[in-house]
């Protein structure tokens, strides 16, 4: 494929910013016309929006809610493996699963020779609260998808693939 990414002028994401008089004082990213910044608030709503729900219905966080999926997905995750994958930072899995483990819903096992490594499951209980709110996410996630054709949604899901792969390019480039 080929990469058109500097055929992108810098005016499709910009936007001025007038002075009092009307002249254009400075440019920054535009809200409605940066992906980025879409990205970052949609987000920044949903997650807030499931924190909300997931509290109000189960007793636990949108965290708590990815690491439920996270350990029914990849049971045995270290804490760098679940931090790697979902994108958060180690110190808020770690929290997370002290919570889960705190409410009895995940458990960790050390066969380490470092027992400070541990690999964290489900517990029964956890694995049914999982279940439980299984049914809750997939009909918000089909509310937020709704006018979205199943074709829309594999080319959405493909959009996002790509942005993720170019984030680890751009991340590794970093170093």
């Amino acid at each position: 494929m080929a990469d058109n990414s500097q055929d992108l002028p810098d005016s499709m994401f910009l936007v001025g910013v007038p002075n009092d008089d009307g002249s254009v004082a400075s440019e920054t990213l535009g809200f409605s016309r940066t992906p980025t910044v879409l990205l970052n608030f949609a987000a920044n709503r949903f997650t807030r929006s499931a924190a909300r729900v997931y509290q109000d219905r189960f007793g636990i966080g949108a965290m708590d809610w990815r690491m439920l999926v996270m350990l029914t997905r990849v049971p045995g995750s270290s804490v760098a493996t679940a931090s790697k994958t979902i994108g958060i930072d180690k110190a808020a899995v770690s929290r997370s699963l002290r919570r889960l483990e705190g409410a009895g819903l995940a458990e960790a096992k050390s066969d380490h020779p470092d027992p400070r490594r541990k690999d964290w499951s489900l517990t029964p209980k956890g694995k049914a609260l999982h279940d439980d709110m299984l049914a809750l996410a997939l009909n918000r996630q089909k509310k937020l998808l709704a006018g979205f054709s199943p074709q829309d949604v594999e080319q959405f899901n493909d959009y996002l693939r790509r942005f993720l792969a170019n984030l680890d390019d751009l991340n590794d480039s970093d170093d």
